[in-house]
């Protein structure tokens, strides 16, 4: 079993954001980050499920995910998604993202577990942590999901 604990910030939202994953499997531990210039901090929250599933190198693998993000969790545990992915995500935010998420989750034998954010968890710290950390980078990737969407909204005036 894979325990796999993500988190996700904005400095603003819309603002700079990250996220920030930590992987455990036995003794080994594995932990990723990344920030973005400009993004929310549900596509951060949901960006680090995606990529902590995106590493997982064998098909099948039985994974927890614990995540503080009520978003995230109950889109899946509760099949929300399976919904707005039958009406192609019609009104929805963040379709770039959870089609990607789909092609992840489907891969693997994925269990969630909501944890209260910013307690008494080891894990779940760190993972802030690391996502606040990115967020403040100097080095900040182009969320284009966002920004082109953002675009798109405006009519080109963003």
């Amino acid at each position: 079993m894979i325990s796999i604990y993500t988190d996700g910030a904005s400095r603003g939202n819309p603002g700079p954001g990250g996220y920030g994953v930590v992987m455990l499997y036995g003794a080994l531990r594995k932990e990723i980050s990344e920030g973005f210039r400009l993004t929310t901090n549900n596509r951060m929250e949901l960006l680090s499920v995606i990529v902590a599933l995106e590493a997982l190198k064998k098909e099948g693998t039985p994974v927890t995910i614990y995540s503080d993000s009520k978003y995230v969790v109950d889109s899946v545990e509760l099949k929300w998604v399976i919904g707005w992915e039958k009406k192609h995500f019609k009104d929805k935010k963040n379709p770039d993202l959870w089609k990607r998420f789909l092609v992840a989750y489907r891969k693997h034998n994925v269990k969630f577990v909501w944890v209260k954010g910013h307690a008494a968890n080891k894990e779940n710290n760190r993972c802030d942590e690391l996502a606040v950390e990115a967020a403040q980078s100097k080095y900040l990737k182009i969320d284009a999901g966002y920004e082109v969407e953002k675009e798109k909204e405006s009519g080109g005036m963003f």
